[in-house]
């Protein structure tokens, strides 16, 4: 591949090179993957860090769906609720 092709070829070389460059990036992170995998197969406190994954996987959703699922009542309808209960209660 040469420079003095002209405009067109040099963009397709840089295509190329783009896609042949995150080819060889994805094959380097699977293989750097599974080498860590491989060593953590071979702990022995495997069930351990397993277990203690999970725990963290499960706190981090948990906290996603506090932060995301239903927006928190607004503090002056808790107040108002209050303030009903109260009366409510003073009235019986």
């Amino acid at each position: 591949m040469t420079r003095e092709a002209g405009r067109d070829e040099g963009l397709d070389e840089r295509m190329v090179l783009l896609v042949a460059g995150a080819a060889d990036l994805a094959v380097s992170a699977v293989g750097s993957a599974l080498g860590t995998v491989r060593g953590l197969l071979r702990r022995s406190d495997a069930a351990e860090l397993a277990a203690e994954a999970e725990h963290e996987l499960t706190a981090r959703g948990r906290l996603v769906l506090d932060r995301y699922a239903a927006p928190p009542p607004a503090h002056l309808e808790l107040l108002a609720r209050h303030v009903v209960a109260r009366r409510a209660s003073d009235d019986a």
